[in-house]
């Protein structure tokens, strides 16, 4: 065997949890079969196969495509050509255009389109948002709560000189207090403040949504501390919510604050990425220039992709149009048919928990989600840990797949409190293998299982 290749400079990061379950999957799912048992999921963060069926999007691409051509087969050709060729780093401007018509119409905000970059999902903006810091070689510092997405700490470690200062969350949103203190900390740390990165809806993994005071004290404590905000919005039309009760995404409060990152995995297709980072704040440089933040995003999707796939765009913006080809006022309606799937998944879980385990408040308690797809269960009375081998047990004994919270924390807030997270787990309830009647009946077992097992753990007389 050859000797290992020197890479001095390098390391390896851990594998967020998240990931290390989606690849213990295949591993679990045989262990569970040859026991004879059915796995349940209640881990997996995946958009159902009944919402994520592309048969209507591709469908409407089609239909799309043929009425920008009127039936000529010259321009036909021609428009595949662009559809299939190169594009700039900006996409088509079609594309960008009609989403910041449609979402800004949604959300009641006015998007300049030459300040929206497409991006590889959010994953891609968080990429982007990141890297842009990193060119100055500082000690840089990330405001993030605790819990937050293991997406952003995966990449932003990546960074020898990055630090995490977290902030905890109840259930309105971070503390808007402790907020403003670890950003003074961090700058008396000698730390450049990147941003400050939350999920405001449907936060993944902490199973709330953010109140609307509480945004306002967020916005508050950001701007006046000169301190960016980047809110990532993937579950932002899979609300629970009536509409009168939504609070109001950061970005349109105060566009000259808030880097918002749009993706449409779970109201389209997750597989072709389509993302947009809207951008129309400014920063000051170093040397006191004033720039948009749209032209640094613009060299780091340069630097890192260069070109965009423009047929997955226009065919985003397809799907912007109703079936007579005319533009749609709100993508409401369309995410309405995907909120009912979820939504019906949700009422399964919360009702479930409450059948199984309601009886005992002062041992456990859960998130009721105001959107997203994830609920956080909390072991009240210290008898349960949830690590590893907790979670595991819960597969081996149980067929119950799990999310622990402990891997959702940055090492800050571990270092802080070592048992963070180690009563929690994070339930979602968005993925089944089945579909209709089938998909009711798999969430249905799932909760049970889960119910029975942590009944069975505790003790507790079980429930029918």
């Amino acid at each position: 065997m050859r000797p290992a290749i020197p890479a001095p400079t390098l390391r390896q990061q851990p594998v967020s949890v998240t990931r290390q379950m989606a690849a213990a999957l295949g591993r679990l799912q045989a262990e569970a079969k040859a026991k004879g048992m059915t796995l349940h999921h209640l881990g997996a963060g995946y958009p159902h196969p009944e919402v994520s069926d592309p048969s209507d999007y591709i469908g409407q691409k089609r239909r799309y495509l043929s009425h920008l051509a009127g039936g000529d087969p010259a321009a036909q050709r021609a428009l595949m050509t662009t559809l299939y060729g190169y594009t700039d780093t900006m996409g088509p401007v079609q594309a960008r255009q009609a989403f910041a018509r449609v979402y800004g119409h949604d959300f009641g905000f006015t998007i300049d389109p030459d300040c929206v970059v497409p991006t590889v999902g959010a994953t891609g903006g968080i990429a982007m948002m990141c890297s842009m810091f990193e060119h100055s070689g500082d000690p840089i510092a990330y405001i993030v709560d605790a819990p937050t997405y293991t997406g952003l700490i995966s990449r932003a470690q990546l960074y020898e000189r990055a630090s995490f200062y977290s902030v905890p969350l109840d259930l309105e949103g971070p503390d808007p207090v402790v907020m403003g203190q670890q950003i003074d900390q961090a700058r008396a740390d000698g730390k450049v403040v990147a941003f400050y990165y939350t999920v405001t809806d449907g936060h993944n993994p902490g199973g709330i949504s953010f109140s609307q005071a509480r945004r306002e004290q967020i916005l508050e404590v950001c701007r006046g501390r000169g301190v960016l905000i980047v809110e990532d919005a993937p579950y932002t039309y899979i609300s629970f919510e009536a509409a009168e009760h939504r609070p109001r995404l950061l970005v349109a409060m105060d566009p000259d604050a808030v880097v918002h990152l749009f993706t449409a995995s779970k109201i389209g297709l997750p597989g072709p990425r389509v993302g947009m980072a809207i951008a129309q704040a400014k920063v000051q440089l170093a040397d006191g220039t004033v720039v948009p933040i749209k032209n640094l995003l613009l060299t780091e999707a340069s630097g890192s992709m260069l070109f965009h796939n423009p047929e997955a765009l226009r065919s985003f913006e397809a799907y912007l149009n109703d079936d007579e080809m005319v533009e749609r006022t709100s993508l409401w309606p369309v995410a309405a048919a995907k909120t009912a799937v979820y939504g019906e998944n949700r009422r399964i879980l919360l009702d479930g928990l409450e059948r199984y385990l309601g009886d005992h408040p002062e041992l456990f308690s859960w998130t009721k989600p105001g959107a997203g797809f994830f609920s956080v269960f909390t072991f009240r009375d210290g008898r349960v840990r949830t690590d590893a081998a907790f979670v595991e047990r819960l597969v081996a004994e149980y067929g119950v797949v799990t999310i622990p919270m402990f891997g959702f924390y940055s090492v800050d807030a571990r270092e802080r409190d070592p048992d963070v997270g180690l009563n929690q787990i994070r339930l979602s309830f968005s993925y089944s293998t089945g579909v209709g009647p089938a998909r009711v009946a798999e969430i249905e077992a799932a909760v049970a299982a889960f119910g029975r097992a942590v009944r069975d753990i505790y003790g507790l007389p079980p429930i029918d």
